[in-house]
């Protein structure tokens, strides 16, 4: 069974750097044709695609966000990274990682969330 686990520090100071870590067991992140997805929901929103890695380890961003998004990969370790630079209180949210099928383009596997607060 596939299961991802994000984790990372719950807090996180204005302008500093939000680093998380999605742990993936039951599959690897260099299958075809899977997508690891990074997705957050900030309080009383929706939810917000950030950006995601391929199997092939190619990166895509919203186009909002990416001035300050870094998505990259440790294949030895199973591990999709996100950083996301210059932090402010609007960045508060819940942050899943997810992996997207690209066959069907459904999110089929999803982290049961870790919530992240910006705050001084």
């Amino acid at each position: 069974q596939v299961q991802l686990q994000e984790s990372g520090p719950g807090l996180v100071k204005p302008s500093q750097t939000l680093s998380l870590t999605c742990t993936v067991s039951g599959a690897s992140i260099t299958t075809n044709y899977y997508y690891w997805s990074w997705i957050r929901q900030p309080p009383g929103k929706g939810l917000e695609w950030i950006g995601y890695i391929a199997y092939s380890g190619s990166t895509y961003y919203s186009p909002s966000l990416k001035s300050r998004t870094s998505i990259s990969r440790d294949t030895s370790k199973n591990q999709v990274t996100l950083q996301l630079t210059s932090v402010t209180p609007e960045d508060t949210a819940v942050y899943y990682c997810a992996r997207l099928d690209y066959s069907n383009y459904r999110y089929d596997y999803w982290g049961q969330g870790t919530e992240v607060t910006v705050s001084s």
